[in-house]
């Protein structure tokens, strides 16, 4: 039976000492170094919010050629002065198929990727497109053990909630509840003249801290 969950935050950044930065200011925590991912030419950083989910900070890795296609998150149109934000977030499912399935115009298509030891398929457009202004969720399906959460230090993180706002809030929660979707994440319709967004409230050792995409 397919079942998703809530994997990871996604917090994109016009390079990666800018975004560990952000995202460490606004937590008051440190994060650990990732990795580089050589297919997209991108690098991160990680923060553990659960046993299976944490907060990525990813931007381009200028040391890496540049790929041969559009890479993920809409990192190429982000630019230089592009702000540290939190973008998107991605939902790990048991059968990528299956899920993608279901409504294959948004998530786009599967791709494997790897990190290190790990491994993994994911569902990205070919432009390199955030599915409904990042408010719709990357698929994942992790193909490696352990999940990269339970390798990563306990800062004293969790996720509390994530909410999204969109136009298409009904049409979206349909499509989670197709791919039984289980996870704090909450929808919020919006004006189809909105632009929409998402906010991540995170308890952290100062307190409630929220993350948003506006």
């Amino acid at each position: 039976m397919l079942h998703t969950h809530l994997d990871h935050l996604v917090i994109t950044a016009p390079n990666l000492p800018a975004g560990i930065a952000y995202a460490e200011e606004t937590l008051g925590v440190s994060l650990q170094p990732g990795g580089t991912h050589p297919r997209m030419a991108t690098h991160n950083a990680l923060l553990k919010l659960g046993e299976s989910c944490y907060l990525e900070v990813i931007a381009i890795n200028p040391e890496l050629p540049q790929p041969n296609c559009a890479r993920w998150f809409e990192l190429d149109g982000l630019g230089r002065y592009g702000q540290p934000r939190l973008r998107h977030w991605v939902a790990r499912t048991n059968d990528i198929q299956s899920a993608q399935a279901l409504q294959k115009g948004w998530f786009g298509a599967i791709e494997p990727m790897s990190r290190s030891h790990l491994n993994w398929l994911i569902s990205i457009p070919p432009d390199g497109s955030l599915p409904l202004s990042g408010v719709c969720p990357t698929l994942i399906e992790w193909q490696s053990e352990p999940h990269p959460a339970a390798m990563l230090r306990d800062e004293g993180c969790s996720l509390i909630r994530l909410e999204g706002y969109h136009p298409k809030a009904e049409k979206l929660q349909e499509v989670l509840d197709k791919i039984n979707f289980e996870g704090v994440f909450e929808l919020h319709p919006l004006a189809s003249s909105e632009r929409p967004y998402l906010v991540a409230h995170l308890q952290t050792p100062k307190g409630i801290c929220i993350l948003d995409s506006r």
